[in-house]
């Protein structure tokens, strides 16, 4: 699995701008976080083009999945038309396939951006909502606390009939109950059908960094002297700390928003087949704004995180964190657990996080376990029924 060639995954963060300020979230438009955030110049993504024209030719993959994320990946339309255009004509060339799928938050989404990447391999936006509408603009306001609600419903309802769309969440022990009211929502509107699959996780907070009396906690700055803070926490794993108090309450909630979700007749995660996580393919890359490489989106931004960098630089930091991350093995202290080919020992993000060690496991059994029996109870139908 590591090594195969089949699929070159590349995940671009076009900026670590947002235009949100989700409560939860170190990003967004808090304070003057967006004046230091950074952004992919035209000159970067040009490097960018050339470095997957240089993949695509090292491992002659029959496809290309090229997303964009952030930050707001739409907030830097220029990058992603370009690399869209470019990389479209150069798989072309190749007899490549490229499929281009787009996370974003869904407040620019616009037909016409759809009408532009359609004919270049446009396969999906993901979008996200949090709960019902008093519980989303609570939790994903603008800067000045206005609703974004009503305004990314209206750009889903613009843009439905041309591409798919999939709907993500992000629960927290006091907002999970709002879900079935957004489920019901959603199914009354007219572009339910085109939602391709709707799906919610809980949110992954960063660990509070402790420091002993007397000490001062240091902070990871950039070359500006700016803090480097991660990509967008909102699509970027899920899991909780093994050592939580809360751990099996979350698992329930998982299962109970999931089996909500089919009731509604949408599509969903079945609660089983949730990975291995790309951070364990070797052809699987992100690449931040600066043209940094990241094992996976949910350590972009984080400079000391970084695995390498499109131009080939080498830098002590660079080469210890691609060393750590190829040592990866959590799944060694799962013992015999039947769920580690799906889980390979749980989200890598949430255990560095909230755990503060990258190699420790996150364990969700009791949710694996859950999703395993209704899918014995669904086949168990599926055959009385024949």
């Amino acid at each position: 699995m590591r090594e195969g060639t089949d699929t070159l995954k590349v995940t671009v963060l076009t900026t670590l701008q947002c235009n949100f300020a989700c409560d939860y979230c170190i990003q967004g438009d808090h304070g003057d976080y967006n004046k230091s955030a950074a952004k992919m110049s035209m000159e970067m993504a040009e490097r960018l083009a050339t470095w997957m024209e240089s993949r695509l030719d090292a491992i002659a993959p029959e496809r290309l999945i090229l997303t964009f994320f952030g930050g707001e990946p739409l907030l830097n339309m220029p990058v992603l038309y370009y690399l869209s255009e470019r990389m479209h004509a150069s798989c072309k060339t190749r007899g490549v396939q490229m499929l281009i799928n787009i996370i974003t938050n869904g407040l620019l989404m616009t037909r016409e951006m759809v009408e532009r990447l359609n004919p270049l391999g446009l396969n999906g936006i993901k979008i996200t909502l949090d709960g019902d509408r008093e519980a989303h603009n609570k939790s994903r306001p603008l800067r000045g606390g206005q609703g974004t609600f009503d305004k990314i419903i209206a750009n889903t309802r613009a843009v439905a009939d041309l591409t798919q769309i999939a709907v993500g969440g992000n629960f927290e022990m006091d907002t999970a109950d709002s879900y079935p009211a957004l489920l019901d929502f959603l199914a009354a509107q007219e572009f339910a059908p085109k939602l391709t699959k709707v799906n919610f996780k809980p949110v992954i907070r960063e660990k509070k960094q402790v420091a002993a009396k007397g000490m001062i906690p240091l902070t990871v700055v950039g070359a500006e002297g700016k803090p480097l803070n991660g990509a967008c926490m909102t699509s970027a794993g899920t899991g909780v700390a093994r050592v939580c108090d809360s751990c099996n309450i979350v698992d329930d909630k998982m299962s109970y928003l999931r089996e909500e979700t089919k009731k509604r007749g949408f599509k969903t995660s079945d609660g089983v087949h949730n990975g291995p996580c790309e951070i364990h393919k070797g052809h699987a890359h992100t690449v931040g704004p600066d043209g940094s490489l990241f094992a996976c989106p949910g350590f972009a931004g984080e400079a000391l995180q970084s695995t390498g960098h499109i131009d080939g630089r080498q830098e002590e930091y660079r080469t210890q964190a691609m060393r750590n991350f190829e040592k990866l093995a959590a799944w060694e202290m799962c013992n015999d657990c039947a769920f580690i080919p799906v889980c390979a020992g749980g989200c890598t993000v949430a255990s560095h996080n909230e755990l503060g060690d990258l190699h420790a496991p996150n364990c969700h059994k009791p949710s694996f376990e859950a999703g395993l029996i209704t899918l014995a109870h669904e086949a168990a139908r599926a055959m009385a029924s024949a």
